[in-house]
């Protein structure tokens, strides 16, 4: 009896043995190929960095689209209001019992988008004694948005020539929208002449962008 149970137990032992060798020989046919991956380069990943992942636009692309003819719009803000984006027109809009005379200045969103746009316009009023730039007033500023096809105003105020002399005539005006360097030449709307002074007298003055109503000052 104790001759067959270690028979018995001997053939279990080799049976194990073959089965595990057949396994392990198995293992080793499947396993070669899949082992050969991770001998790969690991920044290939798409979207990493690496060639293959700069077929796809990245925050760069994004923000350079999103820039694109906004001048210095980011972030999703309204870019400044340009020169060549505005339509800038100036009428008379003196109220009668005034101490001064008043134009008023329109600027008016002409792009497909919005723009920003505050603080001072610059000015120069065109005389037959030469050019005359106006002063600001001591006005706040406050920043504004133009939506497409929006205005917004401000007032060039001047001293009325109503002394009895011929004055100074005004031939022209300039007008510079805030925060550019391209001027808009415009025909002068207001009196035809400014008084001749000493210096002593009510200079001409400009109010910050919005700080006149639609069609006159406020």
């Amino acid at each position: 009896m104790r001759v067959q149970k270690f028979t018995l137990a001997a053939l279990a032992v080799a049976a194990g043995l073959s089965l595990t060798a057949c396994q392990n020989d198995d293992g080793a046919a499947r396993g070669g190929p899949s082992a050969a991956p991770t001998n790969a380069p690991s920044g290939g990943e798409a979207g990493t960095g690496g060639p293959a992942g700069s077929e796809s636009p990245g925050p760069a692309d994004g923000a350079a689209t999103a820039g694109s003819g906004s001048g210095s719009g980011t972030g999703g803000k309204a870019a400044k209001c340009r020169t060549g984006g505005l339509r800038i027109t100036a009428t008379d809009a003196t109220v009668g019992g005034d101490e001064d005379r008043t134009v008023a200045v329109e600027l008016k969103n002409t792009g497909s988008g919005p723009c920003a746009i505050s603080g001072f316009a610059g000015v120069d009023l065109r005389t037959e004694e030469g050019t005359l730039s106006a002063k600001r007033t001591g006005e706040p500023v406050v920043a504004g948005t133009l939506k497409s096809g929006e205005s917004t105003y401000f007032g060039i105020h001047y001293p009325a020539g109503d002394s009895g002399g011929t004055g100074v005539r005004v031939t022209g005006l300039v007008v510079t929208p805030p925060d550019e360097t391209t001027p808009v030449a415009l025909a002068w709307p207001g009196a035809a002449s400014l008084p001749v002074t000493d210096g002593s007298g009510r200079p001409v003055t400009v109010g910050p962008v919005g700080s006149a109503g639609q069609g006159g000052a406020q």
